[in-house]
């Protein structure tokens, strides 16, 4: 499942994507927003994994959001005018709409979006972490679990733990996200790690992990499919 943003200033336009996501299961739409600036602060809470970002609108243009953005989500422009397309692509998005598009066209670039995700989630990455005055690179495959006690998180690996300081958010968006799962406010799990849940308790070696009651129902979507 991937959550997703609307980010377009024409009321008729956030209709066509809002019945297009609709009619696309795999896709769950968040928050439909009216301009750049409404979509900042919707996607610091909601955390998407993809936008379908409109480039001619008032005051912020979609460019200059995505620009402006630190470490974007993927992104799906969306526009009426075919001159904007190389910069889009310049910027690293996922695929490039031209108004009006049907909905054939529309799952071609959500296609490209998953497989995107696909990628990233298959070959290995790294994690670099300043702890103790040293730099570790670490891979994600040998990350058990990370919690968070007030300003400070501690990523566990099957042969060491890590205390640095992050907040568990930003860290959780650093990680393949088919790979791991929020569980709770404080901790963040990698799903092949998990030996087996019991009631709101995860076991994974040693350690007993609760479940938050806001967090899960989307961790047993990725926990049982």
């Amino acid at each position: 499942m991937m959550r997703c943003i609307i980010i377009d200033d024409e009321p008729a336009a956030r209709s066509v994507l809002e019945q297009y996501l609709a009619d696309t299961p795999e896709l769950k739409l968040v928050a439909s927003c009216k301009n750049a600036l409404e979509a900042r602060k919707v996607i610091k809470d909601r955390d998407p994994d993809l936008l379908f970002l409109d480039i001619n609108m008032p005051r912020l243009s979609g460019i200059d959001f995505l620009k402006s953005l630190n470490r974007p989500p993927k992104v799906i422009l969306t526009t009426a005018y075919s001159e904007y397309a190389l910069e889009g692509y310049e910027l690293d998005v996922v695929d490039y709409l031209l108004k009006p598009f049907s909905f054939e066209r529309f799952l071609k670039a959500v296609d490209k979006a998953w497989n995107k995700e696909k990628e990233s989630e298959t070959a290995e990455q790294v994690v670099t972490i300043k702890a103790d005055g040293k730099l570790y690179r670490i891979g994600v495959s040998e990350i058990v679990f990370a919690e968070s006690k007030g300003d400070y998180i501690t990523v566990h690996t099957k042969e060491k733990k890590l205390t640095f300081n992050q907040t568990l958010k930003d860290f959780y968006r650093q990680l393949p996200e088919l790979l791991f799962s929020r569980v709770h406010k404080s901790y963040v799990v990698s799903l092949s790690r998990i030996e087996y849940l019991e009631g709101n308790i995860i076991k994974t070696g040693s350690h007993s992990i609760p479940v938050g009651k806001a967090y899960k129902e989307a961790f047993m979507k990725k926990y049982t499919s």
